[in-house]
């Protein structure tokens, strides 16, 4: 059992103020794995102290030394690929392919951001101005637990890449990923200060970080709830805030399609990272005169959809991180079935041959209709509904009669007329035929799926200020 008793400060590894100890557990089994010492205020006050006494020095870095000292994060934690798919694995039960590809996205995400800091120009002239691009301080980053290394890294990366200095608070939830990543960032030799990691309660750590006169920029990524909590408490200070929050993505699958591709395509986007992805495509839009064929597909694929032990090549759903996650995916199916949706595939309970761990059995409904509960709120797991249309028209109106615009995807043997009712959704980003992830596009949510944008050039940019230096006329 680990036990992970040191949290990062100004270039070292301390034992924290705090002194609670909070449970791992492997969600696959339901034992504990290990426990974890969580920080307290005192310790986010520490980190942010350290973070401001080392930005007025990192921010005058060159960008040549940024983009090296990116470069050698990203080789840090590449290096410890292997240790941190296991510990993905073992703590949060992310299937083979999904866990495989969080490990590698942690270090993906860093020399994306070196390329991206490489060719970006922080001079520009506008008018007769001389516009510069400056780092805005001190960085908050608050981070999930569903991909707990990937968004540590990524957000660093984007703070680093803008000559800010970062105070870290992951989930919890996730420590052994979290002492895996810090340990690597710790080789990478990054001067002290630069970047802090307090694992902590979100209520004790979080409120600290977003309510603190000295931290200038919060990042965060989690639920609606919690992210308007941090919108409020950071007007006192009029942080810079990005907030990348839930989501209720739509697949619209429009008449033409192949659906021996697109049903597949379906399934997949919402069963990704075992449902527990704010992106998830959890609403089904599939033309009515369709729809006898669109479900014998998806109750065949279904069928011979694996939940269960995470190490099997063969499994695509793991378990849910925890009992409370567990019980609320419970608690949104017998809603579904109270409010008269038909379930075609899956249900309460655990999938056949399983009496232990987190597991759901991968459950689709149909008969949905736009204004029941499971297609207006974010579930977080393997839960998905199918919703008819009549034509194209009502299929872009129910696509964006939700509260979320995170991401949407849009599936159609004609990519100009896929790529014209893309135009229409309203949502941060729209997959056209794929589910591929593009490391220079933006990635953020309209309505209340948040504020801003992360990754390439936008991701950058989103810890920078304008400011504008004018010459008298001669």
């Amino acid at each position: 059992m680990q036990i992970i008793d040191k949290i990062y400060i100004d270039g070292a590894f301390v034992t924290p103020h705090g002194d609670e100890m909070f449970d791992l557990f492997n969600p696959a089994t339901e034992q504990v794995i290990g426990q974890v010492r969580l920080a307290d205020a005192q310790d986010a006050r520490d980190a942010i102290a350290a973070a401001k006494r080392a930005f007025p020095a990192f921010s005058r870095t060159s960008q040549r030394a940024r983009v090296e000292l990116l470069k050698r994060m990203h080789a840090a934690v590449l290096a410890k690929e292997d240790e941190l798919y296991e510990a993905i694995t073992e703590e949060y039960g992310a299937p083979v392919s999904r866990g495989r590809w969080m490990a590698r996205h942690a270090s993906n995400v860093l020399i994306d951001a070196a390329n991206v800091l490489e060719a970006y120009t922080f001079k520009r002239r506008v008018g007769g101005a001389e516009v510069v691009m400056q780092p805005m301080g001190v960085a908050g980053l608050i981070t999930p637990w569903n991909s707990d290394a990937g968004f540590i890294c990524g957000k660093l990366a984007a703070a680093v890449a803008a000559g800010c200095t970062a105070v870290i608070k992951p989930s919890e939830m996730s420590a052994m990923q979290t002492r895996i990543v810090t340990e690597a960032l710790h080789a990478a030799d990054v001067p002290p200060g630069v970047f802090n990691i307090v694992t902590g309660r979100g209520d004790v750590v979080g409120t600290e970080i977003t309510t603190h006169p000295d931290v200038n920029k919060v990042s965060f990524t989690g639920s609606t709830a919690v992210g308007k909590t941090i919108l409020r408490v950071a007007a006192d200070t009029l942080k810079r805030v990005t907030l990348e929050l839930g989501g209720k993505s739509p697949v619209v699958v429009l008449d033409d399609a192949d659906f021996d591709q697109a049903v597949p395509l379906a399934l997949d986007a919402g069963f990704m990272n075992s449902g527990q992805a704010c992106i998830a495509g959890t609403r089904i839009l599939v033309p009515q005169h369709r729809l006898a064929e669109f479900e014998a597909r998806v109750r065949d694929i279904v069928a011979r959809t694996q939940a269960g032990d995470p190490r099997d090549p063969q499994t695509t759903v793991g378990p849910m991180v925890s009992q409370k996650q567990w019980e609320r995916v419970q608690r949104y199916i017998r809603i579904g079935i109270d409010e008269g949706a038909r379930l075609i595939a899956g249900g309460e309970g655990r999938p056949e041959g399983l009496d232990a761990g987190w597991f759901v059995r991968p459950t689709v409904f149909s008969d949905v209709t736009n204004d029941m509960t499971i297609a207006r709120e974010e579930i977080f797991g393997p839960v998905l509904s199918i919703i008819t249309y009549r034509d194209e028209e009502e299929a872009i109106a129910i696509a964006n009669d939700t509260r979320y615009g995170l991401q949407a995807y849009v599936l159609s043997a004609d990519v100009r007329r896929a790529h014209a009712v893309a135009s229409r959704i309203e949502a941060g980003r729209v997959l056209v035929n794929t589910l591929a992830h593009d490391p220079a596009a933006p990635f953020g949510g309209l309505k209340q799926s948040g504020i801003g944008r992360e990754y390439g050039v936008y991701g950058l940019e989103a810890f920078l200020e304008t400011k504008a230096v004018l010459n008298v006329p001669a």
